[in-house]
């Protein structure tokens, strides 16, 4: 069976899924499209899927009897709007990172589900399909570096464009490592600290731009993450965990090295798409097999909601300079099926 899935929000990312769902991938058809500029969406469906259905509502796309799954790849602002929408109509679907943006949407969210008695939400922390996280992880759980003491890591962007604000370094950014750390430690944040080193003059004028964030987990584990967007040089993604009895990295992604003019170099990246592509991959074709049995698999509502939390603390440690605690509700028997 082939599972028709509709698209809303055709910016970047959203053309990227697209592209792979009708290109790369197998078991899926794009049936329908919305965005809020449907010129957009229009140009996705002559690029990659010509038979799509332009819909002049989220709502409209989320009714149509042939979207039996939904994918969110819309700003952030809307995607709890939208996820309720697909929970209503029973349709499995996929969110791109974040979930809502803040905890409090995803706790309505996580009730709908819950009310709905089955599963329907995947969240888009595309780094748990990386073989690199997946690599660590899997050494880290298999204990051979001993017990974990520390994480040391660093999510620098080349550059980034003037509608990138301070606070979307934490919810745009560091949603990522704030999922992905969580998973790779099996353990939850207490409590998290921003500081800003000096700025860099390379940043717009309305940026703080680097910044470090601090968390502490509850067996007491410290994690430092440096979050640059402004570094010039490339998208590099870094993560280090110390252990007892040693340390895993997480590796660079494979890169010839090259010998000229007295000079070794090795290229490095400078796109997101291209650093997890088949990260990405691997996380859309998983979204779709298990959405043709009707419930997905991958992070779940309640990995959306841990990071939210995390990442509403963080933006107040931004402006308070303090360290803020992070408090979850309850883990749901739901979540730990």
């Amino acid at each position: 069976m082939t599972l028709g899935i509709g698209v809303i929000g055709t910016g970047a990312i959203g053309q990227d899924h697209i592209r792979r769902v009708s290109r790369a991938l197998s078991g899926g058809r794009i049936v329908a499209l919305n965005d809020i500029n449907a010129d957009n969406a229009r140009r996705a469906a002559q690029e990659w899927a010509p038979d799509a259905v332009i819909c002049d509502t989220a709502r409209d796309l989320v009714a149509r009897p042939d979207v039996q799954a939904v994918m969110v790849t819309s700003w952030g602002g809307t995607h709890a709007e939208y996820v309720l929408d697909a929970i209503a109509a029973g349709k499995p679907v996929f969110c791109e990172k974040p979930l809502a943006t803040n905890a409090a949407d995803c706790l309505r969210i996580m009730e709908a589900e819950m009310a709905r008695g089955r599963r329907l939400v995947q969240v888009g922390f595309n780094r748990r399909y990386d073989s690199g996280y997946l690599d660590l992880k899997a050494i880290l759980d298999n204990g051979t570096i001993g017990d974990v003491l520390m994480v040391h890591a660093m999510h620098r962007n080349q550059r980034v464009g003037p509608n990138y604000k301070t606070e979307m370094a934490i919810t745009d950014t560091l949603v990522h490592e704030l999922d992905v750390h969580r998973w790779l430690l099996d353990d939850e944040y207490v409590s998290a600290q921003v500081i800003f080193p000096r700025r860099t003059s390379k940043a717009l004028p309305h940026m703080r731009d680097p910044q470090i964030a601090l968390l502490e987990t509850k067996r007491g584990i410290r994690i430092d993450v440096e979050i640059f967007v402004n570094c010039q040089y490339g998208y590099d993604i870094q993560c280090a965990v110390v252990g007892e009895l040693g340390q895993a990295n997480l590796p660079d992604p494979p890169a010839v090295p090259v010998k000229t003019g007295e000079t070794l170099s090795r290229h490095i990246m400078n796109d997101w798409k291209y650093r997890f592509i088949d990260a990405y991959d691997a996380e859309i074709q998983d979204f779709i097999d298990r959405a043709s049995t009707g419930s997905p698999g991958g992070p779940d509502s309640w990995a959306g909601y841990a990071a939210s939390v995390a990442a509403d603390a963080c933006v107040r440690a931004q402006e308070s300079g303090r360290i803020e605690p992070i408090e979850m509700i309850a883990k749901p028997a739901f979540y730990s099926r």
